[in-house]
């Protein structure tokens, strides 16, 4: 079965505002083929279904970073309030509160989007952990491969030139002889 909006469409619109994954009210109405006012009416007539962690309401900053990202605003002219963003949850909520056919059919499309989306940074994670992974054993290896070539880098060093003599010195004291008592004791024996 087709989907009603194509996946790669959707994923466009999700954005990461606050750390969070979700979609803008605006975007959502013209998904759903609704006036954004008519989603908003829908929501806050059904707030409680909408805690902070399902929707949150830009800030002016916020929405005006936003607008300066995109060349070409479909978010019309002059606003009375900033849009509202909806994350995983939010989104799957609003499908209960607009109570049409297509709003159920592009939900589907938007939960798996998703779905999709977090199977792909799963998959990026995985990547990114199994690269360094492989990165400390190539470090490990270059250590080591390091240690190799300094080991024969210092047996193909020629040794030193050096004065020194091959073998080993005895120092021992001199005999003293003395020839004044070797004369004295000669002439004792002779006489």
């Amino acid at each position: 079965m087709k989907a009603i909006v194509p996946i790669e469409v959707i994923e466009r619109k999700i954005l990461l505002i606050r750390g969070l994954k979700v979609m803008l009210s605006t975007d959502l109405a013209q998904l759903y083929d609704v006036e954004p006012r008519v989603l908003v009416q829908a929501v806050k007539r059904n707030i409680e279904r909408f805690p902070e962690d399902f929707m949150i309401q830009l800030s002016m900053e916020e929405f005006t970073n936003l607008k300066s990202q995109f060349v070409i605003s479909s978010w019309g002219g002059m606003r009375r309030s900033t849009p509202y963003a909806f994350t995983e949850q939010g989104v799957a909520m609003l499908s209960s509160v607009l109570n049409s056919n297509r709003a159920v059919q592009v939900n589907i499309a938007i939960m798996r989007a998703f779905v999709k989306l977090r199977e792909m940074l799963s998959m990026k994670k995985e990547l990114a952990h199994k690269l360094s992974q492989l990165e400390r054993k190539i470090e490990k290896h270059d250590d080591e491969i390091k240690v190799i070539f300094d080991a024969i880098r210092q047996l193909m060093t020629p040794p030193e030139p050096g004065n020194k003599k091959i073998g080993f010195r005895v120092r021992e004291r001199s005999a003293r002889y003395g020839t004044s008592s070797h004369k004295n004791a000669k002439q004792k024996d002779v006489n």
